[in-house]
């Protein structure tokens, strides 16, 4: 009986390792597919909290940004994406780490001009606290 005691206590206090296990390729596709839905949107809150604090964009003139200033431009309407259509997206995993790559036609208005492109793209997820978010996200523009 004691045993069984120390065992359960050690079910309840061991944080969950197998927690990147437990996410199939789909679920975290969808998650991925998430950003693109939540920048139509302007979602700001929604972005809050799949992006990590410490996320980096370089965006495909070599610029870049963090968190703060990415969602304050979604925040203020300075920058609204129109459309985004994803292809070629493929998924790799590497423990409580995904790497998605695939190919983008986007367009919208930064700064009261409208822009088009086609991009590849890479994006890098980690779980953390049971919850996969993006840490980096980088485009390249692809020749028209």
């Amino acid at each position: 009986m004691r045993h069984l005691l120390l065992f359960c206590l050690a079910l309840v206090f061991t944080p969950p390792v197998f927690a990147a296990g437990t996410t199939t390729d789909a679920e975290l596709l969808s998650i991925d597919a998430s950003w693109n839905d939540l920048r139509l949107k302007s979602d700001v809150a929604a972005l809050q909290r799949l992006i990590a604090d410490d996320w980096l964009l370089t965006h495909s003139d070599g610029r870049t940004q963090d968190k703060a200033d990415y969602l304050g431009e979604l925040r203020t309407r300075s920058r609204t994406n129109q459309g985004i259509d994803n292809e070629d997206v493929v998924l790799r995993r590497y423990g409580d780490t995904a790497v998605v790559t695939g190919t983008s036609v986007q367009s919208g208005i930064s700064n009261g001009k409208p822009w088009h492109g086609r991009f590849r793209f890479t994006r890098v997820w980690v779980l953390r606290e049971d919850r996969w978010q993006m840490v980096a996200s980088h485009s390249s523009r692809v020749a028209e």
